[in-house]
């Protein structure tokens, strides 16, 4: 099938490779020169597992092009995705500006039968907002909504082995195009309207992350009772009902999607008069875990010229995005209040005011306290003696709970964790 993608961002371009690997001929719309550059490369702007490959695989095959020009990439596409960011507005409310920019470039060029994919986290209502705006352009060619559920660090494998796959649209003849686009996928599939679509995207980000919130917020109250979180948590995810993805407790959620995807389904609420407390709570809760783990590490050590350690830079581990990242926060908030950083994660780009180094150790090195801010797996293979040689001042702050207490004490280092 003749598939366009408008943005070669991280949903853009995981969806355009993910089709190509699937056998669709796909041209991918970008207007950012350099990052076409890279892209006709074979090369991936950012880290993703598994990406590249796919990416070069597109390309050899000849399933891929790139164009600078949004109307040469639509031309005679059957599918044609919008990919594009939907940042928040002051009041939290999802900017659809880039959208509707896409929209008056490629309207008036779109096949007649075309089928206009919402792939972007937008507002309830988009759909039917879209297609009168697409209307006044191209009668004939339907808006509908496919929101993504991709996972930065393993969003490859999501592509190509989804939990589901959603379809929003009213039209019979656009869902049989998407099923037909997606059928080599082994995966359910919900055709729904498209405001049950929009919702769907909002309501899953904003579960998980009253997930992680509730995790945190067990785990401060297992601080003052003297429990330790990792066995309560243990023993709540046996149980079927619960489970164990997203109860882990750390420095809060962060991520271009949670923190944006939340206070825009909050604002959503408020314009259908109906407060959203719970999801006020959870938003408020995560700010509030990001100063909780500051305090920790004030209560440690005099942060007005102390040097802190720290492990990771990335809001979460298999990534290099920084976006909204919990360590990227604290980092800031100890450098404000006199500290220096030296910090070390192995993808994520440079942030100001933080030294970079090379590795774990040098990240300690003369460190008066180490913190632990990401939860990539090789922190846990780190030589401990080798940790305690490195430092000024033997204290370990673990925002991820990714030590042993024990191990660490073990070798006269004070540790503390999340709860425990």
């Amino acid at each position: 099938m003749q598939v366009a993608v408008i943005g070669a961002g991280y949903v853009g371009l995981v969806t355009g490779a993910g089709l190509a690997y699937l056998g669709h001929t796909v041209r991918l719309g970008e207007r950012d020169s350099e990052k076409l550059k890279t892209l006709e490369a074979g090369q991936v702007p950012f880290f993703e597992a598994g990406l590249e490959q796919l990416l070069s695989e597109g390309i050899a095959n000849k399933l891929m092009s790139f164009h600078a020009d949004n109307k040469e990439a639509v031309a005679g596409a059957r599918v044609v995705f919008i990919a594009l960011p939907t940042p928040p507005a002051e009041d939290g409310s999802a900017d659809t500006t880039y959208i509707e920019g896409a929209l008056d470039d490629i309207g008036p060029v779109l096949q007649q039968n075309a089928v206009l994919v919402l792939k972007s986290t937008v507002p309830v209502g988009s759909v039917a907002r879209f297609q009168d705006h697409v209307d006044t352009f191209r009668r004939g060619a339907t808006v509908i909504s496919n929101p993504e559920f991709l996972r930065e660090g393993s969003a490859v494998g999501d592509f190509l082995h989804p939990d589901r796959i959603v379809i929003g649209t009213r039209s019979q003849e656009a869902a049989e195009v998407m099923l037909e686009l997606y059928q080599a996928l082994q995966a359910p599939v919900v055709v729904t309207d498209p405001p049950s679509s929009e919702m769907i995207k909002y309501a899953s980000n904003a579960y998980l992350a009253t997930r992680i919130t509730f995790a945190n917020a067990i785990a401060n109250l297992c601080e003052s009772v003297g429990a330790d979180v990792k066995d309560v948590l243990l023993g709540m995810g046996y149980d079927r009902r619960v489970g164990f993805h997203f109860l882990n407790p750390g420095p809060g959620y962060g991520g271009s999607c949670f923190p944006k995807d939340t206070r825009a389904l909050v604002s959503i609420a408020d314009d259908a008069g109906y407060d959203f407390s719970l999801l006020r709570g959870v938003i408020e809760v995560n700010e509030l875990q990001r100063h909780r783990v500051v305090d920790k590490v004030r209560a440690a050590v005099d942060l007005d010229g102390a040097t802190v350690g720290m492990w990771g830079l990335a809001f979460k581990a298999g990534t290099d995005d920084i976006r909204e990242s919990p360590a990227v926060f604290l980092a800031d908030a100890l450098m404000a209040a006199g500290a220096t950083v030296q910090a070390y994660d192995p993808e994520a780009a440079h942030v100001n005011g933080v030294i970079r180094v090379d590795d774990a150790i040098q990240a300690v090195k003369d460190a008066d306290v180490l913190l632990i801010a990401t939860e990539w797996p090789e922190f846990q293979s780190v030589d401990l003696r080798a940790v305690r040689e490195a430092m000024k001042t033997a204290i370990v702050i673990d925002a991820r709970n990714m030590l042993d207490p024990d191990a660490v004490r073990h070798l006269g280092m004070r540790y503390e964790g999340i709860g425990r």
